[in-house]
Formats: structure tokens, C-alpha cells, sequence
């Protein structure tokens, strides 16, 4: 049977419920995944008749009410679209995407449903309302109670994982120690494993132009990146580098490795998104659950308007059918 993917709605002012009614009624999707949106009835309701949706839309009261026919939901957090204006930060559109992300976990952790996918939030507007995260990474390892965790994201043959994410610059470079980078080295293998990929080849990307350059441009390569690297290796682990960051994501591309391990946010993200911004895929690795995501901001500026790419839901929920098969 095909798995039953929830996809969490997102922050209601942006483009979430009209990429995830968008994605829910995709042929891409349905033929690998039953799609369950948790979200707001009245917003879903507005989008589907803003959109003309080809598939009834249909309220249930649990996973286990799922029928194909439809494009179904789970309400949560009923907001309407008196309560806050669309392509707007607001409080209550925080506390709602938190809200149908909590229930997901909920779901997930259950096993009334094989994965997450999900929309994009607003971390302006989460901290409005009073939620301190830094975003769904964050939220994700607090509702599961996880210590070890990291982003990943997919493009294509392009894989990357990341040190640190949602930090300064500066203490980006500080994170760069060798234990975190030896766990982020595990983690990836793991991540691997849940694609499918059997031993996979793990290259890690240096921190400095040149990967230090031997010491000529930093000496984090020298004291925390190679004796992270030399640990794996001794593990069983199949990892190279530091390689220099410039040329790593190329190769990475092009098939010579399954996946990189990035130093900091944007070294990966950049990669990542200039390989396949379109069809980007962000996935939470460590969690108990699987959790992919659009990899893509609420993009208020277009929201309401029935315009929003929809092929990053659509990757996102099609590896995160994927990925059950291996869970």
C-alpha cells in the first residue's frame, strides 16, 4: 500500500496551502504516496476554490478516514482568513504552523501515518507568537526529544548535510570541532541508508578556501576537520577530505560521492540550490520519524495569488514516500 504521507500546511499567510493542495492532487505524488494535509478547513476551502481543485476536498477526523477519491484533511487550528492577512507576519499564523506540525509528530510517532512532509513557516512570526525556535529542524528535535540530529538536503545527485544551520556566521566557525563533525559524518551515513544507499562515500568539505590550504588560510581543517575525518575512517566509515568547498559540491553532482558533508548553512544551501532550486528537498536526518520538507521560504510576496511552484512539495513527498520503504 502506498505510505500516508502528512503534510503540515505551513504558515497560512504564505504559500503552503497552495503548494500542499497543489502537490496533494499531483499525478507525481499520487502514485506513490496518499497525501494527508493537516491544516486550517476555511483556508484549505478559500485555496481549493481559488484554485479550482480537480479533487473534492473532504475534512476527516483521523488518518484511518483516509479515501482516495478525495484531497483530504485533518482540521487543525481552524483559522480563517478574517483572522490574519495573507502575505503578512502574524502571531497566529505562528502558533498555527507549530500547531499542525505538532500534530504530525503526534501522527508519525503513532504510526497512523509513514512520514512528514512539510510546508514552509515563518520564523519571524513563530517567535511572535512566542515560540522561540529557530524552525522546523528545531521544533522537530524538541516534539521527539532528539539530541543528534541534522538538515539534509537533496537536489538530484546532489546530497548535503550540514554541521550547524541556523547560527551565526561566527559561531559557525566555532561549531567546527571534531566531534561534531565526526557525528555529522554518522549521521550521514544513516541518512544514506534511509535512501537506500549501502555504504555510502562520504566526502566532507573544509571550512577555509583550499581546505586550509595546509594551515595557509586556517588551521580547522589541520586541528578539528582531519581528526574527525581519521575517526570515521577507523570506524568502517567510507569518508574523504576535507576536500577544498569550491570544487566538493561538483564532484558531489556529478556522482563521485553519495554525499558532502557541509560546514555551515549557507555552503550547503547555496550548492544545493543553484543544482535545483525548483525540486530542492530538505530532510531532518536523527529524527525518530521522517521528515522531508519544501526547500523554499513562505514566499509572501506571491502568496494568495495561485501562482507557487508546487514541484518542491511534490520531490518532498515523493522521497519522503521513498524513504518509508527503508524505515
Amino acid at each position: 500500500m502506498r505510505p500516508l504521507v502528512a503534510i503540515t500546511m505551513g504558515d497560512p499567510a504564505g504559500v503552503g496551502p497552495e503548494i500542499s493542495l497543489k502537490a496533494a492532487v499531483s499525478v507525481d505524488v499520487s502514485g506513490v504516496a496518499r497525501p494527508l494535509i493537516l491544516g486550517s478547513g476555511p483556508v484549505l476551502r478559500y485555496y481549493a476554490d481559488l484554485l479550482k481543485l480537480p479533487v473534492p476536498l473532504r475534512g476527516i477526523n483521523s488518518p484511518e478516514d483516509y479515501l482516495d477519491e478525495f484531497v483530504n484533511y485533518i482540521p487543525v487550528n481552524n483559522l480563517s482568513l478574517t483572522d490574519f492577512e495573507v502575505g503578512k507576519v502574524s502571531p497566529p499564523c505562528g502558533r498555527a504552523a507549530y500547531e499542525y506540525l505538532k500534530a504530525g509528530v503526534k501522527m508519525a510517532l503513532r504510526g497512523q501515518v509513514s512520514a512528514i512532509a512539510t510546508a514552509p513557516l515563518n520564523k519571524e512570526a513563530l517567535h511572535r507568537a512566542g515560540l522561540e525556535f529557530a524552525g522546523h529542524t528545531e521544533i522537530l528535535a524538541k516534539l521527539t526529544g532528539t539530541k543528534d540530529y541534522a538538515m539534509m538536503l537533496v537536489a538530484g545527485n546532489l546530497r548535503v548535510i550540514h554541521v550547524s544551520t541556523h547560527v551565526a556566521i561566527r559561531k559557525a566557525c566555532d561549531l567546527v570541532k571534531e566531534e561534531r563533525v565526526y557525528k555529522t559524518v554518522t549521521i550521514a551515513a544513516a541518512a544514506a541508508g534511509s535512501l537506500g544507499i549501502r555504504d555510502p562515500r562520504i566526502v566532507v568539505a573544509g571550512l577555509n578556501p583550499h581546505a586550509g590550504e595546509r594551515g595557509l588560510f586556517g588551521d580547522e581543517e589541520i586541528k578539528e576537520i582531519v581528526p574527525a575525518v581519521e575517526k570515521a575512517r577507523e570506524q568502517g566509515f567510507n569518508v574523504y577530505g576535507p576536500l577544498p568547498p569550491d570544487t566538493v559540491f561538483l564532484k558531489a553532482s556529478r556522482g563521485e560521492y553519495d554525499i558532502v558533508v557541509a560546514m555551515y548553512h549557507d555552503q550547503g544551501h547555496i550548492a544545493v540550490k543553484m543544482a535545483g532550486f525548483e525540486k530542492g528537498v530538505n530532510i531532518t536526518v536523527g529524527l525518530p520519524v521522517i521528515r522531508t520538507s519544501v526547500d523554499h521560504g513562505t514566499a509572501f510576496d506571491i502568496a494568495g495569488k495561485g501562482i507557487a511552484d508546487e514541484r518542491s512539495m511534490v520531490e518532498a513527498i515523493k522521497l519522503a514516500a521513498e524513504m518509508a520503504k527503508y524505515k
